[in-house]
């Protein structure tokens, strides 16, 4: 299934490739990166899928693909971004069953209904038609596959407040990500100490103190490393193009696309969902 050619930001995918090419997560602490791993794969059915092929669209820096790999046949790994994949590349040198594809999700060159699994993480909500590339993803897969997708939440589980202090921070998101990257980095980098590094490390004490940190403002990295604040704040306020969405609008979107047996997960990253392609009676 190949969409129009203008699905697609060719500043955000510029964007990106830089961050990766800056941020190759090569020095994220290994266990921390699996942490993070098992985190978005939680409800992958790897079990399934030990002589299976698919791929992992906007593969980036290849941090995901480097723990697919050993647990399948043969994985594509697919980004429109020359310097991410040379990124990937280097970092899954020692695989044998990993294929790359310069390409983005209207121009995919796998075969429809040929895939046992997919995934793209963080990748959708950069498409400026995040449904049509959804459902361009599900075209590559084999009737009940599963697809597996991680997508910006709407907060649409946070109090006004949270919503209120997102709305204040994406006006400067929008500022920032229109400079040229290295001033993007710069300024990243600055509101990673002061912002993400504060913020995450308070919410930190503020668990081992016993207190409810579920809706504290970047809580979610109180255990992370500085490099991971350092990647994630040049990947919030330095990206052009982001949509997000309800639990429920990913779950109709999904069942558009033509998935079925849709689950969320009901923890953080959120929202990362899964489901199957539908099976044709």
């Amino acid at each position: 299934m190949r969409g129009s050619p203008a699905n697609i930001d060719k500043a955000t995918v510029r964007g990106f490739g830089d961050e990766w090419a800056a941020f190759d997560q090569t020095s994220v602490p290994a266990e921390e990166l699996e942490q993070r791993f098992h985190e978005y794969f939680g409800m992958f059915p790897f079990h399934e899928l030990a002589d299976a092929e698919g791929f992992d669209l906007g593969c980036g820096s290849g941090r995901w693909a480097q723990f697919v790999a050993p647990r399948v046949r043969k994985i594509h790994c697919i980004d429109p971004s020359a310097k991410a994949l040379d990124v990937s590349r280097e970092r899954l040198r020692e695989f044998s069953n990993v294929e790359f594809h310069l390409a983005g999700s209207h121009d995919n060159p796998l075969p429809d209904a040929s895939q046992d699994f997919g995934y793209s993480l963080g990748v959708l909500h950069h498409i400026p038609n995040a449904e049509e590339a959804m459902a361009q993803c599900v075209a590559k897969l084999r009737p009940g596959a599963p697809f597996l997708v991680y997508l910006y939440y709407r907060f649409d589980n946070r109090p006004g407040w949270f919503r209120v202090l997102w709305r204040a921070s994406d006006l400067v998101r929008r500022v920032i990500s229109r400079l040229p990257f290295r001033f993007r980095k710069v300024v990243a980098e600055i509101l990673a100490v002061l912002v993400y590094l504060p913020l995450s490390r308070s919410a930190y004490l503020a668990e081992r103190l016993g207190l409810d940190v579920s809706n504290w403002p970047l809580g979610y990295y109180r255990q992370y490393s500085f490099y991971t604040l350092r990647t994630d704040a040049l990947d919030r306020f330095g990206t052009r193009l982001e949509h997000r969405f309800s639990r429920d609008e990913i779950i109709a979107m999904m069942e558009r696309s033509g998935l079925e047996q849709v689950r969320v997960s009901e923890g953080p990253p959120l929202w990362v969902a899964i489901g199957h392609k539908r099976r044709i009676a």
